[in-house]
Formats: C-alpha cells, sequence, structure tokens
C-alpha cells in the first residue's frame, strides 16, 4: 500500500527505477501500478464496467483478459455475458470468480507494476496452476510483486523474500532457499 501511496513510508523513500515517487506524483504511480487484493473491491455493475472501470477496452481485449484468468468460460455460459450484473461487492459471484475477475481487470488496465496480494488465495490448485501459465506471458516485461502464503504462487518468482514475525529472515531463488533447509524449506516441505 505504500508502493502506490495510500500510507506514508515511515522512513526511507520510494523509486520507481531511479525517480523518487514523490517527484513522479501518486496520480502517475496509480496510472501504472495495479494491485489485485485477496477480496477484491467490486462494483454493483456489469461485468464489462468491473472490467474497465471507466476507461475504453474491446471486447476482444476484454476476453483476452478473461480467458488468461480463467474466467472466459464462466462468462460465455452466462446469459447476458459481459452485460452481467455483478450484485453487490460481486456477491453473485464466487470468491475464487471475483478474484479472477480482478486479475482480468488488471490485465485490462495494461500496468507497468503489478502487485498480487493473496490474489489467488480462493483458487483450487489446477485454477491456480492454469493463471500462472496463463499470466506468464503477460507479466513477463512488468515488475511483479507476489505476496502470498501458498507456495505455489510465489515459487516461479526471481527472487523471493520470506518473512517471519515482521522481518526478512531468508531471500533468494526458490532452489537455493529449498537447498537451505531453513523456514521457506520447512514451509514448502509442509504444502506438498
Amino acid at each position: 500500500q505504500t508502493l502506490i501511496g495510500l500510507y506514508p513510508s515511515s522512513s526511507g523513500q520510494i523509486y520507481f527505477g531511479e525517480v523518487a515517487i514523490d517527484r513522479i506524483g501518486l496520480e502517475v504511480v496509480r496510472e501504472h501500478v495495479v494491485t489485485v487484493l485477496q477480496h477484491p473491491i467490486l462494483f454493483n455493475d456489469t461485468l464489462r464496467a468491473n472490467l474497465t472501470l471507466g476507461k475504453t477496452a474491446t471486447d476482444e481485449q476484454l476476453w483476452n483478459a478473461l480467458a488468461i484468468a480463467q474466467l472466459g468460460d464462466v462468462v460465455n455460459d452466462l446469459a447476458q455475458g459481459l452485460d452481467t450484473i455483478v450484485g453487490r461487492h460481486g456477491m453473485r459471484l464466487s470468491g475464487g470468480q471475483r478474484q479472477r475477475l480482478a486479475i482480468a481487470r488488471m490485465i485490462v488496465a495494461d500496468p507497468k507494476v503489478v502487485i498480487l496480494d493473496e490474489a489467488t488465495s480462493a483458487l483450487d490448485t489446477e485454477t491456480e496452476h492454469n493463471l500462472h501459465v496463463a499470466l506468464n506471458d503477460f507479466l513477463k516485461e512488468r515488475t511483479t510483486i507476489i505476496i502470498a502464503h501458498r507456495l505455489s504462487a510465489v515459487k516461479q518468482a526471481d527472487h523471493v523474500y520470506v518473512f517471519e514475525q515482521g522481518e526478512i529472515c531468508e531471500q533468494g531463488r526458490h532452489e537455493t532457499l529449498i537447498s537451505q533447509h531453513g523456514l521457506y524449506a520447512k514451509l514448502y516441505g509442509e504444502y506438498q
């Protein structure tokens, strides 16, 4: 939340590239950084409106985003398709569908920086795996921060930080952390 200016940093400075966040401006930062939350904010409006948030996007872009987010078949089966009303807070959707809709919305927004904060916690392991495979190409040239307890969501990361009681206790690549037999390896072993 500090990265997009919702909370001020208590010390230090945040940089994007080599430019301080206060020189960029929060409006520009928020245009290029998208956060997908565990409990996404959805509006009592159509799927289309929740995907675009008032910006212009073609149906092809929307269907492509839904396909990557593993939600295309679900929406295709709905009588009203993209014009289906999702209900207040997305109550007509399951928790996993709400998360995938938020991921599709992020894809439509086409950000430079993506923050996935427990964004796939409500998905079954097969859907989550398919989603991560489909997201790979989209995320390839973007800075991506994944915050997750499920190690399946972080094992493909270039660099992993392991926190214990608010402190970084380990860091490195997945394979390195496994070979160190520390907390990450222990958690990963329990996950398997």
